[in-house]
């Protein structure tokens, strides 16, 4: 996931920064640029042409001038298809950037899809910056003047891979970009921050697209479509969330290559920097056991959860009566998580959403006072002692909330304390204190046994 720090259009920023969208046609090397620009790896790399398929924006600084640096697919007008779509993601971000880098590959010269870009873009009045990639060595240069003939100005020879030329082309960047406006007093915290998660082609995307108001991502029948996590802020219910769209996440990462194996790591980042997770089912069809996996991956990392049964408007009375009993069966460990059924296609109930997060991150930021916490569980403890074993019965000492974000509770108990009334203690919490939306994490912190002298 990215901190992306522009705001989209329809809401006011408190910090808009100038943004640079990087652009030209498939496999020039725009993703290594753009890591080279922001100066680490976060952009998807490989040698597969359209790797890149959504316009995603990386916080970037230069000389100590911060910006927003947006990497596209690789546009190829006239297309059809999913590629029409990646063209029309790019399109988007030039739209709303206030300078534009092009970058062509060096090593081929200028092809016809190049001049074909260059017209679009001298229709945008946008300041035009020209990358002329792959100049490994000075050899290339000679090949990177050729690009004088697109007349868009000076091309900045550089080599993405190796970093040649890359301070130049970003000093030009910045000569381009307009200047941010001073930095006004800030909110202690910003947005929540929200990943869409699942396993591919559930519907991930077109969520997002939904709550969006706008085709934000491409969307294609094909599973995968998705691969760099594209974050986008929206307002539901007057209050911003940044909601992050992932790639599908597999099996197993292991079994995953090339770019898939790098998206499923970062989507996996996603869920750990995210405080709660919408986590998409395909309502249409069986919960399978990569669902689970799922599932289990965010109550692991400790996040907030929210389950949206998608594709609703697919299903009928039967599939509506089977899925009841795979969600009593297969689900009954995260009965405490609030379960939506939705339609992100027609929109049906996508409404209740806003009200479902709110609650799941109310929960998770809970906090029990301690004084309350043990007269809870003395209670609980006088009506329910633990069970005799060895002629033991360990007590409960002491107990205190340690964490919030989930709500972690340590206690302090004269032995170790079984498994399954651990379980039974998670689950009178819930009962006591609701932490709907949330898991609940119990620690146990035995006495030590004093050495006899």
């Amino acid at each position: 996931m990215t901190d992306d720090l522009r705001l989209p259009e329809n809401s006011t920023s408190l910090i808009d920064l100038p943004v640079v969208a990087v652009v030209g046609r498939p496999n020039v090397g725009k993703s290594t640029l753009v890591n080279r620009m922001i100066g680490r790896r976060e952009a998807v790399v490989q040698e597969l042409p359209g790797v890149t398929r959504d316009r995603v924006s990386y916080d970037a600084n230069w000389n100590g001038r911060s910006f927003v640096v947006v990497d596209t697919g690789g546009w190829a007008p006239d297309e059809k298809g999913m590629a029409a779509r990646i063209t029309e993601q790019a399109e988007l971000a030039i739209a709303a950037a206030d300078a534009v880098v092009f970058v062509v590959d060096a090593t081929v010269g200028t092809q016809d899809v190049d001049e074909a870009v260059v017209r679009v873009l001298r229709r945008t009045n946008k300041p035009v910056i020209l990358a002329a990639n792959k100049v490994d060595d000075q050899r290339g240069e000679a090949e990177a003047a050729a690009m004088w003939s697109l007349g868009l100005g000076e091309p900045y020879p550089v080599s993405a891979l190796h970093g040649r030329g890359s301070g130049d082309l970003l000093d030009a960047i910045l000569s381009a970009l307009p200047e941010a406006p001073a930095a006004t007093e800030a909110s202690e915290r910003g947005p929540r921050r929200v990943a869409i998660v699942g396993k591919p082609n559930v519907g991930k995307s077109s969520l997002l697209n939904r709550l969006a108001g706008q085709q934000r991502v491409v969307v294609d029948e094909v599973a995968g479509t998705t691969v760099d996590p594209v974050d986008e802020l929206i307002e539901l219910d007057g209050q911003v969330y940044r909601f992050i769209d992932t790639a599908g996440i597999r099996r197993r990462v292991k079994e995953a290559s090339g770019h898939e194996y790098y998206a499923s790591l970062r989507t996996r980042g996603a869920v750990e920097r995210a405080e709660v997770c919408v986590v998409v089912i395909d309502a249409s069809e069986s919960v399978t056991e990569q669902d689970l996996r799922v599932l289990t991956s965010v109550e692991e990392a400790g996040r907030a959860l929210v389950i949206a049964f998608n594709k609703w408007d697919l299903t009928d009375d039967e599939r509506r009566r089977y899925l009841r009993r795979e969600i009593e069966r297969d689900l009954v460990q995260f009965v405490w998580a609030a379960k939506i059924n939705i339609s992100a296609t027609t929109g049906r109930h996508v409404d209740r959403l806003g009200p479902a997060i709110e609650e799941a991150l109310d929960s998770w930021e809970t906090r029990i006072p301690t004084g309350r916490l043990n007269a809870f569980l003395g209670r609980i403890v006088a009506a329910h002692p633990h069970p005799v074993r060895g002629g033991k019965q360990p007590r409960i000492l002491f107990a205190t909330q340690a964490q919030a974000g989930p709500p972690t509770f340590v206690l302090f108990t004269s032995g170790q304390i079984e498994a399954g009334y651990l379980r039974f203690i998670e689950r009178r919490l819930r009962e006591e204190f609701g932490f709907i939306g949330t898991p609940v994490h119990v620690e146990v912190r035995a006495r030590e046994k004093r050495k006899s002298r």
